[in-house]
């Protein structure tokens, strides 16, 4: 059992705002509203405590992707996020054989199950071949209602989200089959029309995949699938704010439009997030990740990214000048939201999990909680 604990003096970071020389009291695995007798005391005088984050589209870290390998790599790769104040993590596979990926299903749905994982995101195979980016052209397919359903029920309910070229024959169909099992319809790696994508949004799609990543450009006679999804409330925008995918224009854009509540920062990170430059693989491709970008080595499209949300956070105060409470927002509470996991997870309120980030007064990880035990313990003074 977690030890019980009172962590003061730090500027925490709660769904009201920001409470200066802040209380956060952890009893076993959750936030408390009072203090057990026997809580050890923690003064964080001088850094901030947030909610742990919550990155709902990652294929990877510390050398392991999440689309091959074994148990222990998968795990692997979730403790190379945790480390950087991931605490609730999803799964993203990459396109590959439906048989493959419905194998790969039943291995991360066990997972999910023992509380590893938070679920899976399936990008891929239902995605536009002139929008593929690092998705091997000759497996992907048409969304066939048929075939999303298998998807589905490999993940035995462990789905969180899909993402379609809804454009595509049997995508409208998809969306609706997704939205009547409570799995997220993400709009992504798609050709649409600004027309076409109003047609999803109307069907039951709530989310752009990586919003301007392999889309059509924002364009003034022909608008494309960015306006339609910056413009519906309905719709809530992953960002990769890693100074690679997006110009700090772009994403200043989508804040302005969406509002801080419709934005959820993402890493769609691979293996070598966490771990270093090199030659890896996603899927069947080989990626060359050269000062920490990550590009296919035939035709040089970016393949994910090296991203941990720790930095996305800094560079979010730091670089775009976010303010830390929408910058909490876009990476605990939405994602958390959006998963059906705000029950729990996603701010620091009585009853939730006891999962939070100490940061010093630069934005560095100090400390990391995860269901009320250290993954990384604060080493202060």
């Amino acid at each position: 059992m977690a030890a019980s604990k009172v962590l003061s003096g730090a500027r925490v970071v709660l769904p009201t705002g920001v409470v200066e020389n802040g209380r956060v009291i952890v009893d076993g695995t959750s936030i408390a509203g009072s203090a057990p007798a026997d809580a050890v005391a923690l003064d964080l005088s001088g850094h901030w405590v947030v909610p742990g984050f919550v990155d709902m589209h990652n294929h990877g870290g510390g050398g392991a992707s999440f689309s091959n390998g074994t148990v222990e790599d998968v795990l692997k790769g979730v403790h190379t996020h945790r480390l950087h104040g991931t605490t609730t993590l999803v799964a993203s596979t990459v396109t590959g054989e439906m048989d493959v990926l419905a194998q790969r299903a039943g291995l991360l749905s066990e997972l999910v199950e023992q509380g590893d994982l938070a679920g899976i995101h399936f990008e891929g195979p239902f995605i536009s071949p002139c929008r593929k980016g690092a998705h091997s052209e000759g497996l992907l397919r048409h969304p066939d209602p048929a075939e999303v359903r298998k998807l589905l029920d490999a993940a035995r309910g462990t789905a969180k989200m899909v993402t379609l070229a809804t454009e595509l024959p049997g995508g409208l169909d998809s969306v609706r089959l997704l939205a009547e099992h409570g799995v997220i319809a993400a709009i992504g790696h798609t050709d649409a029309s600004y027309e076409q994508t109003v047609e999803a949004i109307d069907a039951g799609a709530t989310v752009a995949t990586h919003l301007f990543n392999a889309m059509p450009a924002l364009g003034h006679r022909e608008p494309g699938p960015i306006a339609a999804l910056l413009e519906d409330e309905r719709i809530t925008v992953e960002l990769i704010n890693d100074g690679t995918h997006l110009h700090p224009a772009a994403l200043e854009l989508a804040f302005h439009h969406k509002g801080a509540d419709r934005v959820a920062f993402i890493t769609d990170a691979m293996d070598a997030a966490g771990f270093g430059d090199g030659l890896y693989h996603l899927g069947p491709l080989e990626v060359e990740v050269k000062e920490g970008v990550a590009r296919l080595v035939e035709g040089g499209s970016i393949a994910g990214s090296t991203l941990t949300l720790d930095r996305a956070f800094k560079r979010s105060v730091t670089v775009d000048g976010l303010s830390v409470e929408d910058t909490v927002r876009a990476l605990s509470a939405n994602p958390a939201r959006l998963l059906g996991l705000d029950d729990t997870v996603g701010s620091l309120e009585p009853g939730k999990d006891a999962d939070l980030v100490v940061l010093d007064a630069d934005f560095a990880v100090k400390g990391v909680l995860r269901k009320g035990s250290w993954v990384v313990e604060p080493e202060l003074g």
